[in-house]
């Protein structure tokens, strides 16, 4: 396998020769450092490192990340991701749930509207991601953030150049939906 290939790369610009399991890595990597900073936050990776493979396919490298916050007692999941499309004019960020996952929902929703005023990319809104094998089999609230185009060169840019702007973007977007659930919990 040539490095940057396989199952876990996802979407790529290979003119820019960026591919997404880099960039969401480091992403994931900064919004980690950023959670452990909180206190209220226990956080667990699916990639721990760089150079993580995760399952054997596609299907069970997802079926992995699912399987395994499972496991481990998960209270929400959040899967980063970077689209693509055959246009590079296409931009933006969107979050899919699951239909039904009302919390799920509102923690994406957060997370969106942090995401597109942190780095000013278009809000292409809410997605139904009920086919979505990572958020159709989560057992606890779940939302998928697709962090921008790689496709499109100015998407791809920022995420190369500035991805600690997708980092605090989604974790000012976990810190309001939790910081509204403290003010809406009732005092002892």
């Amino acid at each position: 396998n040539e490095p940057n290939k396989g199952w876990n790369t996802g979407a790529s610009n290979e003119a820019l020769g960026l591919y997404e399991q880099d960039l969401t890595f480091e992403i994931g990597m900064l919004l980690y450092d950023l959670l452990m900073q909180d206190g209220r936050f226990e956080v667990r990776l699916s990639r721990p490192t760089a150079d993580t493979i995760l399952g054997t396919d596609n299907d069970s490298a997802l079926d992995f990340r699912v399987k395994d916050a499972t496991a481990w007692g998960a209270d929400y999941f959040i899967s980063l991701h970077i689209n693509s499309f055959t246009s590079d004019t296409v931009t933006g960020i969107e979050v899919y749930t699951a239909d039904g996952d009302e919390v799920g929902y509102e923690l994406g929703e957060d997370i969106l509207n942090s995401l597109v005023k942190a780095t000013g990319l278009r809000n292409r809104n809410m997605k139904d991601g009920s086919k979505l094998r990572v958020l159709k089999d989560a057992t606890m609230p779940a939302a998928l953030v697709e962090m921008g185009f790689i496709s499109n060169p100015n998407d791809a840019k920022m995420l190369d150049e500035s991805p600690e702007l997708f980092a605090q973007g989604v974790f000012d977007g976990i810190k309001a939906y939790f910081d509204a659930l403290e003010a809406e919990a009732p005092e002892e």
